[in-house]
């Protein structure tokens, strides 16, 4: 299928006919620029926290900050109906883009010249860039979906996936890195000086053709169209439950062990550097290699068994940061347990977004996604939020142990549902009950 956009490529002097080409390269740093953000909120904040001696349950609550990416879909039809003020000569969607991405820069710097003996503003800070990025996002997936035809999504997502590892990378190991020469305050400004990489695709890309907006009568006809449609259909459906469950348990104590990796780190006795080579290329790497194994083990063995098969991995993985313990620092030790966990998001990442995608009816695709999507963070960025508290209260033994235990519930759920459903137990397709 070729969009109108597409159409008019194809119609025009051979000297133009190489945007879709450029296009693609913009996606890398529309991906780039997506990624940036992550580290800024997560490990690079608890990394800079966890030196400056915060409290474990102050550490814990940083879980939440990202909590606008799980709730993007609430303002995202905003977006699609609002001009985009001073900017809206540069279109719908890069009109957004320029805006969020001017205040994602100030903000970037704000951080920099914060202090964690002042936590209230910098965590606010952080929170507020959380939200402007899950808006970048927001727009970036807009103007891709509105840019490429359908034969050319894969090839925009593939550069968009390299562009944002290359800046988890850059935003987490990397920052963790220039804070030695540079100190915190001085790697954080490189941050926000790496940003403009998004602001320089924004301005180098163009505006796809405008999707016409359907006027609804009243304001009851939007929600209904928007909001209750799609959720209607999904309720509606055998086991859904069960089904809900499974979405929003699936990575519950993979992402609980996750936000007290750092202060769990220091606590051993790792400094920065270390935590900067074993969160480096290395890791990259093995998360790029679970995603491709993933991919085969759904194959071979099904989607429910690499559901469950990935599951025990998360399982295993967080059992293993107890191995670092039993021994004085060891960095071949804590670079391998890095990559292992790495390798281990990828596969799980690689069946659990396969479910998701399986579980949308076609007419309904792009709500039931956001929806899930977030239904499945949601939990992760509340429940997160006690894992400084439970740390301290339990000790790191007793917290990992619980992790992991919050993995087996998930793994019972889908057992029943593999006996309900031949898709799971033999296909790609996720439950529709």
């Amino acid at each position: 299928m070729t969009t109108r956009h597409d159409a008019s490529l194809i119609a025009a002097p051979a000297g133009r006919r190489r945007w879709p080409d450029r296009a693609v390269l913009l996606m890398f740093g529309f991906g780039f620029a997506s990624g940036l953000p992550w580290p800024l909120t997560g490990l690079t904040l608890r990394q800079w926290l966890s030196e400056a001696h915060a409290p474990l349950a102050v550490i814990g609550a940083t879980g939440s900050l990202g909590l606008a990416y799980s709730l993007k879909f609430l303002w995202a039809p905003l977006l699609d109906r609002m001009p985009a003020g001073p900017a809206s000569r540069l279109g719908r969607r890069r009109g957004w883009l320029l805006m969020t991405q001017l205040a994602l820069a100030g903000f970037m710097v704000a951080l920099s010249v914060a202090s964690p003996k002042y936590l209230a503003p910098l965590l606010g800070c952080a929170g507020i860039i959380g939200f402007l990025s899950a808006t970048q996002d927001i727009s970036i997936d807009a103007w891709r979906i509105e840019t490429f035809s359908t034969e050319m999504q894969a090839v925009a997502l593939a550069a968009y996936i390299w562009g944002y590892r290359i800046a988890l990378l850059a935003g987490g190991s990397g920052v963790i890195a220039l804070a030695t020469p540079l100190g915190w305050h001085g790697a954080l400004l490189a941050a926000a000086a790496m940003s403009l990489v998004g602001l320089g695709a924004t301005l180098a890309a163009r505006e796809p053709t405008a999707t016409p907006i359907a006027r609804l009568a009243g304001l009851g006809e939007r929600i209904t169209a928007a909001y209750l449609a799609p959720l209607r259909e999904f309720l509606t459906r055998p086991r859904v439950g069960l089904i809900l469950f499974y979405v929003i348990t699936f990575k519950l104590g993979e992402a609980t062990a996750s936000v007290m990796l750092q202060p769990f780190y220091r606590t051993l006795g790792f400094d920065r550097a270390a935590v900067a080579i074993a969160s480096g290329p290395a890791s990259l790497a093995a998360l790029i290699l679970g995603y491709g194994v993933g991919s085969l083990t759904i194959r071979q063995l099904g989607l429910g068994r690499a559901l469950i098969t990935s599951g025990l991995g998360q399982a295993v993985v967080i059992i293993g940061y107890l191995c670092l313990t039993l021994t004085h620092p060891h960095l071949p030790r804590l670079v391998g347990v890095a990559v292992l966990e790495s390798f281990t998001e990828g596969l799980a990442d690689s069946a659990f977004l396969t479910y998701l995608s399986g579980l949308c009816a076609p007419k309904f695709t792009a709500t039931q996604y956001a929806l899930l999507s977030s239904l499945a963070t949601i939990p992760l960025r509340t429940l997160g939020a006690a894992a400084g508290v439970a740390a301290a209260a339990l000790g790191w033994r007793w917290f990992f142990i619980g992790c992991a235990a919050c993995g087996l519930p998930a793994m019972l759920a889908m057992v029943y549902l593999i006996r309900h459903d031949p898709d799971l137990s033999g296909g790609v397709r996720g439950s529709r009950g």
